[in-house]
């Protein structure tokens, strides 16, 4: 694998960290004997007086694929931060499992857990080639210098070309990222996440920017890897979110106001008033 030094050992380091995982044995270490994966109860978070997450309950089966929906300002980022250990609350808990109180990990040690997440704006290495971005993901809390240059054994590269065959990009692999279509860095970015093999994945506005055709392969991507994994979607496009949506939570001034299935809430007068509207 060749590191292009323009990629930058600082943006390269905090990458590394974001998808390294550590956890081969996290399934043993994730409590899920009620079929809940994610707690969160009573979460509440305050920026300058204003209610970011005010008393928000969210329960998250294993396995699913859960959408979040909710206008500007709803509390979805807010609650991803916290998730994540980027953003610390003021009341509440959260817990990965029965057992896990993901407030008291930092984020590096909630991605060795097992939760990755994935940003709206792909953050792929343009200078790289597709399979030497999925390499610098691999995961394995080895160190920066052990990702750079030491070599993957076949196992790892075995797992690698079926990441690649998962998101379909395997006839692209030699290519370099930044000659990738919108959609295709954004699957790239997702098989980045997958690679580091995450129980929890937190995808955010995937389908933004999209065409039609990688909108509707977005959707079988993510349906496909839900059951195996747990897929949490926050997503403004109600088109893609109808065609993958089993259970959508619906987020209002921080708060929970409407969970169910997609007739469910389109049929749900008070959430059609504070975000659907028009989008019926």
């Amino acid at each position: 694998m060749i590191i292009s030094c323009g990629s930058g050992i600082k943006q390269l380091s905090r990458s590394v960290s974001m998808f390294s995982s550590s956890g081969k044995n996290r399934d043993a270490m994730v409590d899920i004997s009620h079929n809940v994966i994610l707690y969160v109860e009573s979460l509440s978070v305050n920026f300058d007086g204003f209610k970011a997450l005010n008393d928000l309950n969210l329960y998250i089966n294993n396995g699913e694929l859960r959408c979040l929906i909710g206008a500007n300002g709803a509390g979805k980022t807010t609650l991803m931060d916290v998730i994540t250990g980027k953003t610390r609350p003021d009341n509440g808990h959260v817990f990965f499992g029965q057992t896990i109180d993901l407030l008291h990990k930092t984020e590096t040690e909630i991605a060795q857990l097992g939760i990755g997440r994935k940003f709206q704006k792909p953050t792929v290495f343009e200078n790289q080639t597709v399979s030497s971005n999925l390499e610098l993901a691999m995961r394995g809390d080895k160190g920066i210098l052990h990702t750079l240059f030491s070599k993957l054994n076949s196992s790892d590269l075995d797992w690698i070309r079926e990441v690649m065959r998962i998101i379909g990009l395997e006839s692209k692999e030699n290519l370099l990222a930044g000659s990738l279509s919108h959609g295709q860095k954004q699957w790239l970015e997702i098989g980045m996440l997958l690679i580091a093999d995450p129980r929890l994945m937190l995808i955010d506005e995937p389908v933004a920017g999209m065409t039609a055709n990688e909108t509707e392969r977005t959707a079988e991507l993510l349906t496909s890897l839900a059951g195996d994994r747990t897929v949490v979607v926050v997503e403004h496009d109600m088109d893609f979110v109808r065609s993958i949506a089993r259970t959508v939570t619906v987020l209002h001034q921080g708060s929970v106001i409407a969970e169910g299935s997609m007739a469910d809430i389109q049929n749900n007068s008070a959430v059609v008033e504070v975000y659907l509207g028009e989008e019926q």
